[in-house]
């Protein structure tokens, strides 16, 4: 399986941004995929993931409301919806899929995509 990431940008605060990240290779072995953050500094965090069995979805405390993700069957395409950005959204984004029929680790990484947000 292989992640492409996209849509990283920079944007004002309060604005919105949509991430991208299309899967290619077996995708019909993809379970979950998820999306994480890293901040200079700091370590990966977690952000949403997805359920492919029944679109379930699942945020982080920080991120909720704010952030959707969804997934396009037919582009193979998972996206990361952003809205009401922060300057603390600044970060590299990256997605991940799981083949895994109970989520424990993500075996897929694809490369990150920056996420600037200016105050």
């Amino acid at each position: 399986v292989q992640l492409q990431a996209s849509g990283g940008g920079l944007v004002q605060a309060g604005h919105s941004l949509r991430l991208s990240c299309a899967v290619s290779g077996r995708t019909s072995s993809v379970r979950f995929m998820g999306w994480f953050r890293q901040a200079p500094g700091k370590e990966r965090e977690f952000v949403a993931r997805i359920k492919y069995s029944d679109h379930s979805t699942y945020y982080a405390d920080l991120v909720k409301g704010r952030f959707t993700i969804s997934r396009d069957n037919a582009k193979n395409t998972v996206y990361l919806q952003m809205n009401s950005l922060k300057p603390d959204d600044t970060a590299v984004y990256y997605c991940a899929a799981s083949s895994q029929p109970v989520l424990r680790v993500y075996n897929y990484w694809g490369q990150g995509t920056q996420v600037t947000v200016s105050s």
